[in-house]
């Protein structure tokens, strides 16, 4: 999927998330000083940033299929190589980087192990690929309430807990089935405290990923009706999302 909307709106949506899984990410490929890693799949470039931290900006490549996301990384990130290119058809040579990493993006790959593969491609040999996916299967992504509104609401919609990966092991065997070895795996959080109700649904009026896609097929009187029993499952003063992520690492061949 692609993400063709302004970087602001992903960052107050995702975006929020995103940057408390990135050091985690990192820690768990061992990215450390003197290296060279990539980042697919960047979006508007919380990773990119915990990488550049760890690295320098020279020693860090981004790539996203997104020029609005590009553009963003390019303009918060002016020394880091970034390229608009989606995760299976990275424009790289065999073995160029020592570790490679994909943060909530695995789940929207048009072809999974396709894109994993080209992952491992570009990873030189026990190099590091590692990628993260929120567990919606499992009902403890960030967006579990909001999608359980709509299930009440909207029987028919379908939510997130169908995509590539998140589901409990499914991350391995994509990774098993592009050929990386040395698996191993964790789980990841990512706990955020919203101020008010209002500051957690506003980004989902956004247009922002399958979420905020849906929201924009609903008419006033829907919308509203989504927005209320959101907020009777999320009572004030507070909104507290304790979110999980399954992550894998392995080992490029």
């Amino acid at each position: 999927m692609s993400f063709d909307v302004a970087a602001e709106a992903y960052d107050g949506f995702m975006g929020r998330y995103s940057s408390l899984l990135s050091p985690q990410l990192a820690d768990l490929a061992g990215v450390r000083s003197g290296q060279r890693a990539l980042d697919v799949g960047c979006g508007t470039g919380a990773l990119t940033g915990e990488l550049v931290g760890r690295l320098g900006p020279g020693a860090v490549v981004a790539a996203d299929p997104s020029p609005p996301f590009v553009a963003a990384v390019h303009e918060r990130f002016p020394d880091v190589e970034i390229h608009e290119a989606a995760a299976e058809r990275l424009p790289f040579a065999d073995g160029s980087f020592d570790s490679t990493l994909a943060q909530l993006v695995v789940h929207f790959m048009l072809e999974p192990v396709v894109g994993i593969s080209e992952m491992a491609r570009v990873t030189r040999r026990d190099g590091v690929v590692a990628a993260c996916v929120w567990d919606y299967a499992g009902n403890r992504g960030p967006l579990g309430e909001f999608w359980r509104a709509v299930r009440e609401l909207d029987p028919s919609a379908q939510d997130e807990s169908h995509l590539p990966g998140v589901r409990e092991g499914h991350l391995v065997e994509l990774f098993e089935a592009a050929g990386l070895r040395s698996i191993e795996t964790a789980t990841l959080t990512a706990d955020l405290e919203h101020p008010t109700f209002e500051a957690w649904w506003d980004p989902f009026t956004r247009g922002v990923g399958p979420a905020g896609a849906y929201v924009a097929t609903l008419d006033p009187r829907q919308r509203v009706a989504l927005r209320d029993r959101c907020r009777e499952l999320l009572p004030g003063p507070t909104v507290i999302i304790r979110a999980r992520a399954w992550a894998a690492r392995g080992l490029a061949r």
